[in-house]
Formats: C-alpha cells, sequence, structure tokens
C-alpha cells in the first residue's frame, strides 16, 4: 500500500513547494515561535508577568475593548452593505457585473497608507468633502482622525473585501425556489426570512468573521491616519517594539500572542461553520 502511493507521489512537483516552504518557515513559524517564547520573559527570566500586566493593565484592556468594538461594529454595518450590494451585482447582467467585480477587486486591494491618505484629503479637517459638506449646513464639524473617522475608514475597506466573499454565495439560490415561494403565495419579505436568509446564513455568517480578522489586524491605514494615537491593540504592539522610551519587545510579544489567540479562535469559527454551510452539504 504505501509503495504504491510513494510510486505516485510526484517529488519533482513537490520539490516546487520547497521556497514557498522554507519562506514559510522563515516568516511565519520562525517568528511566531520567538514570539511566544518571549512573551514568557520578563527582566530576562521566566515569567508570566507580561500577561499579569496585561490583564491588570487600563490602558491594554482599554486596547483590547477599542479593537474588538470597533472591529465588530464597522463589520456589521459593512456586512450589510457588502450583502445588498453583492445582490444587486448577482442580478445584473453582462459587462455591468464584469465591471463592478473588476471595480471591487481593485477597490479591496485599496488599504493601507495609501487608503489613509485619500482620506485625509477628502474628509480632513480641510478636505474637499468637508469643506463642502460645511457650506451646506450639513455638517458643523468632524474629525476623521477620531474613533468616528476611523469607523468610517474601516467601513470603507470592508465593503469590497465583503462583497468578494458574498457574491458567490448568492448562487446558492436556486430561481425557481423563488417562483415556487410565489406561487405558494409567499411574499418576498416571507422568501427571504424562510429560505433566502438561512440558506445564505453560514455564507454571511462567515464573511462576517472574515471582516472582523480583517479589522482586528488592521494597522497601516489606521496609524497613518492617526499617527498612533489612538488606542489599539496593533498600535500598541508597533509603539513598543519601535519606541525609543518604551521599548518593550517581551510586552509586544505577549500581546501579540494574545491577538494571534483571538484571531486563531475567529477562524476556527469560520471553519466550524464552513463545514455546515449549504455548499458543504451539497
Amino acid at each position: 500500500m504505501y509503495k504504491k502511493y510513494f510510486s505516485r507521489f510526484h517529488w519533482q512537483a513537490a520539490l516546487l513547494t520547497l521556497p514557498f516552504l522554507i519562506l514559510f518557515c522563515l516568516f511565519q513559524i520562525a517568528p511566531m515561535i520567538w514570539v511566544f517564547v518571549n512573551s514568557f520573559i520578563y527582566e530576562e527570566s521566566w515569567s508570566f508577568a507580561n500577561y499579569l500586566e496585561i490583564f491588570s493593565n487600563d490602558f491594554y484592556l482599554q486596547a483590547f475593548e477599542n479593537t474588538m468594538w470597533l472591529s465588530i461594529i464597522c463589520s456589521v454595518i459593512g456586512l450589510l452593505i457588502s450583502a445588498v450590494t453583492a445582490f444587486s451585482i448577482y442580478k445584473m447582467q453582462g459587462k455591468i457585473r464584469s465591471m463592478m467585480i473588476s471595480f471591487t477587486t481593485m477597490a479591496s486591494n485599496f488599504s493601507g497608507v495609501p487608503l489613509a491618505f485619500a482620506f485625509i484629503i477628502i474628509l480632513g479637517f480641510n478636505g474637499a468633502i468637508t469643506l463642502q459638506l460645511k457650506a451646506w449646513g450639513i455638517i458643523e464639524d468632524f474629525n476623521i482622525y477620531s474613533a468616528s473617522g476611523l469607523m468610517v475608514l474601516y467601513i470603507y475597506f470592508q465593503i469590497p473585501l465583503g462583497i468578494l466573499l458574498l457574491y458567490p454565495a448568492f448562487y446558492a439560490l436556486k430561481p425557481e425556489w423563488e417562483d415556487a415561494a410565489k406561487t405558494m403565495g409567499a411574499s418576498k419579505f416571507s422568501y427571504w426570512c424562510k429560505v433566502g436568509i438561512p440558506v445564505i446564513a453560514p455564507a454571511l455568517l462567515g464573511t462576517f468573521i472574515i471582516l472582523v480578522a480583517n479589522a482586528v489586524g488592521a494597522y497601516a491605514s489606521t496609524y497613518a491616519l492617526t499617527s498612533g494615537n489612538y488606542n489599539l491593540v496593533t498600535i500598541r504592539i508597533a509603539s513598543l517594539v519601535s519606541g525609543d522610551l518604551y521599548l518593550e519587545p517581551n510586552m509586544a510579544a505577549a500581546l501579540s500572542v494574545l491577538l494571534i489567540m483571538i484571531l486563531g479562535f475567529i477562524t476556527a469559527i469560520h471553519h466550524w461553520l464552513l463545514k455546515r454551510s449549504y455548499h458543504a452539504k451539497s
């Protein structure tokens, strides 16, 4: 049995994955091991002091609180907008649909520092849209560098990703199901409540979890927009490893381990939902 398996194994093709495995070990596995080991080092000795300080320090707890509430709220809003937009694209025909998908793909890759700079230009204190809205009397004061500004930024970069993830899920809805529901006297609202939403529910929940993970790990655009003045976990980690006055790489490692645990838990829930999705059962 084993001889038959190894005889069919394509060693030459497997060797092509060697560069990827080397890079994966160097830039993923090795840093994670370093982070995990150093998170237990406090004043050059093994200790749980870094974790105890995190859970007893209100400033670090506030960073986790800000990260989670900002990520969850922005993901909920982004999911709702993405679901409606993805369904609209699904209903489109021909070249318009292809153009919308291409535009969404391009928009999903527009993030980081360029995205923050674009928001500063249009929604900053002297931004084009901000000045116009003030001239019309719609807004009196809007601070893009505050929590509300971060919410706008997060929702924006969540929407294209949500659309790309949700768009294929609508193909699970068979057109004859809606026709059958109409024949039986069901309204559109009843159809979506009893048929449509339950079918795409795993995709909705899975997309929501990915959006949360995407927001939790955001750093570049957040730092570029707030200059590191808003208390988030990723900002605290960066300040602890790059600061001249508060250089504490071991504390940063402990924060990173906790963030990895949160993202790992989110990923585990996503895989659990995928196993119970409509596509997995069909």
